[in-house]
């Protein structure tokens, strides 16, 4: 038998260590985390009372409970839709049901509503008028031209006497197309809802949605007619499917639906600003 050299027995001898210390080294433990469980939450921000209502009186009822409430602003609602379907934020509160089934249905996103909550209603407005009853022929109309916001517009229109749709539309989905009566030649300019308080003495009449009238700063008061609130206009707390029955999402809910949250537009709805559902009452 060949004699082993001394280098070959040393790396023989090395090679048996190093395998029996590192079988006896323990595995790192992975720890997987639940997601559904996490007390540090993200709220997609853009502008408009919706976000306010939340700071003020929900956030502290979260953090009162041991939620850290963290938020992302965006310019747009849009924007912050975007994040939410791809899990950059975690929920939102600024839109309705018929947004994001419309956001869905072109985006392909899976976000579902998991409460009501406060709403503040659309309205016509006038730099010059105060009264519906002044509406005089071929006077001029502005309209949001979102597809969900367009139909609430045409919805109040119709409330107001001014034209008649279709006895079989759909009001959630109303469009001009749709209007069968306008005895007076009303002419409809349907635009960025964003600018419609810019021009409004450009205008007649205006139909300016709740969160628009916040952020210019219109009294609220001073519209002239407010529309009925439909089921699917109504706001709601958006999150992803995946994430509706987590505890933090119900930990939300809950907080809407709190003795703390009534007692707190008991306090400071002392004007109608807001149209409270009635489960939150």
């Amino acid at each position: 038998m060949k004699k082993f050299s001394k280098a070959f027995l040393a790396f023989i001898i090395l090679s048996l260590t190093l395998g029996v210390l590192a079988g006896c080294t323990p595995k790192e433990e992975v720890v997987e985390t639940d997601d559904s469980t996490k007390r540090e939450i993200i709220i997609g921000v853009s502008q408009g009372p919706y976000n306010v209502l939340f700071d003020e009186a929900v956030k502290p009822i979260l953090e009162a409970k041991g939620y850290t409430v963290n938020s992302v602003e965006f310019q747009d609602l849009l924007q912050s839709e975007i994040a939410l379907a791809n899990n950059e934020v975690d929920f939102n509160v600024a839109q309705h049901t018929a947004y994001y089934e419309n956001f869905n249905n072109t985006h392909d996103g899976q976000l579902v509503g998991i409460t009501p909550i406060p709403t503040v209603p659309a309205g016509i407005f006038s730099a010059e008028n105060t009264s519906i009853d002044q509406i005089e022929e071929g006077d001029k109309i502005a309209i949001p031209n979102d597809a969900s916001n367009t139909a609430r517009a045409y919805a109040l229109l119709q409330k107001a006497g001014w034209i008649k749709l279709k006895d079989d539309v759909e009001l959630l989905t109303a469009s001009s197309d749709d209007i069968v009566e306008n005895p007076l030649n009303l002419e409809f300019v349907e635009m960025d809802s964003l600018n419609i308080p810019r021009v409004l003495s450009d205008f007649d009449f205006a139909v300016i949605t709740g969160s628009i009238v916040y952020n210019a700063k219109i009294d609220p008061s001073t519209a002239l007619l407010q529309e009925d609130i439909l089921e699917h206009l109504m706001l709601v707390v958006v999150v992803n499917e995946e994430d509706k029955d987590s505890e933090w999402a119900k930990a939300i809910v809950d907080a809407y639906h709190s003795d703390e949250f009534k007692v707190y537009m008991e306090e400071n709805n002392k004007d109608n600003f807001w149209f409270v559902p009635e489960e939150l009452k």
